[in-house]
């Protein structure tokens, strides 16, 4: 992890607030994420964990677990400006657990520099890779705002 300003602190926090409440418009039981994308100060993205548009809003099965189909925050706001006119080229991701693997390689094809966490993800295997692709991982405490 890099040294960062103090501005730069502030702005990480105010960002992952925003985050963790864009994650309250997920519709899953175990576990809400929210993520935002943002460039040059501005949000040009947004996504939180749930299933694919036109699918019910239910992410877990009778036993409680996630459906395999359910997208991660990271991969909804990844795709949305995708469909947009903007680039997540050298943009930062905040989101309010660290990305899997999965979104770690969605993260690094779509030029995203940095990424501002709130937990940690039960497996730190997208960290590593994050950090391996030399992007910026920054640990900013979602208990701590």
């Amino acid at each position: 992890m890099d040294q960062i300003s103090e501005k730069q602190a502030s702005l990480d926090k105010r960002y992952m607030r925003m985050a963790q409440i864009w994650a309250e418009n997920s519709y899953c039981r175990r576990r809400q994420v929210g993520a935002l994308l943002v460039k040059d100060k501005m949000i040009i993205s947004d996504g939180y964990n749930g299933t694919p548009s036109g699918f019910e809003n239910v992410c877990e099965d009778e036993n409680d677990k996630t459906k395999p189909y359910v997208l991660h925050a990271e991969a909804n706001a990844i795709t949305k400006v995708a469909r947009s006119n903007n680039s997540s080229e050298g943009a930062t991701l905040y989101v309010t657990a660290s990305p899997c693997i999965e979104c770690a390689k969605l993260i690094i094809q779509a030029g995203i520099i940095r990424v501002v966490y709130g937990e940690l993800y039960h497996l730190e295997d997208g960290l590593d890779l994050l950090r391996r692709a030399k992007i910026n991982t920054v640990f900013c405490d979602k208990n701590n705002l």
